[in-house]
């Protein structure tokens, strides 16, 4: 039972929310000229944004992990009852995926805000973040599940200690994570001939994770700041 909790909580890892988004509505007065319409013209770009970082990611991939497999798979996932959300998952056969919701679509305002998240995403897979983060939980479980059994807990005891060790482990690392994928997204989103800067707007319109102690995203103005740094490196 100790073992399988564990398993099946690494499996999770790949899964996880990365751009999970509630942007508060905009009255029509305030709505900026290149604003799509839903699944018209926001569709449409999507697949010219997905046209153009696709090589490029695909080639720093090759350039920066050459054991990865760097064919990467760009959906977008048109289940309406899906929520807001881009992430990075790997297939079967470590294929990486990269799911972007028709929902998230209402919240873009502008093709480069496409690219950047595009681009945030392949760059996890690059850094390789998904097997960095099943070990770090993995670990995390381990010791968990150890220090409950030390402390006489029972089964249910022992499980909780897994996932809180899982948790612990996972989170430890997450937000330097986010971080490293907003600056290689950066430079994946400029080479393939977009603005970052201008693409990582929507970090300014979605909810403030703030610095919160294990939270799982930085907070949004240092994501910002990483965008603009290393943007103005380029």
């Amino acid at each position: 039972m100790f073992r399988a909790t564990v398993i099946s909580i690494t499996m999770m890892v790949g899964l996880s929310a990365c751009v999970t988004t509630t942007v508060p509505p905009t009255n029509d007065a305030q709505t900026p000229s290149h604003q799509f319409t839903p699944l018209g013209n926001a569709e449409g770009s999507f697949r010219r944004a997905k046209a153009r970082v696709e090589p490029v990611a695909e080639a720093l991939c090759r350039q920066r992990a050459p054991s990865s497999n760097c064919d990467f798979d760009i959906v977008l996932d048109l289940d309406p009852n899906e929520p807001s959300n881009a992430y990075q998952s790997l297939s079967p056969t470590g294929r990486p995926i990269l799911t972007f919701t028709v929902a998230l679509l209402d919240d873009v305002l502008n093709e480069d805000e496409i690219a950047f998240i595009l681009g945030h995403e392949a760059a996890h897979h690059i850094h390789g973040h998904i097997p960095q983060g099943q070990s770090t939980a993995q670990a995390g479980a381990f010791l968990g599940g150890i220090f409950a059994a030390a402390l006489g807990a029972g089964s249910d005891g022992i499980d909780l200690g897994v996932q809180l060790g899982a948790t612990v482990g996972l989170r430890s690392f997450s937000k330097d994570h986010e971080l490293e994928a907003d600056s290689l997204g950066t430079v994946i989103a400029a080479r393939a001939g977009y603005d970052p800067v201008r693409g990582a707007q929507f970090f300014q319109r979605i909810p403030d994770p703030g610095d919160r102690f294990l939270g799982s995203h930085p907070a949004n103005g240092d994501r910002l700041a990483t965008v603009q740094r290393t943007a103005a490196n380029l």
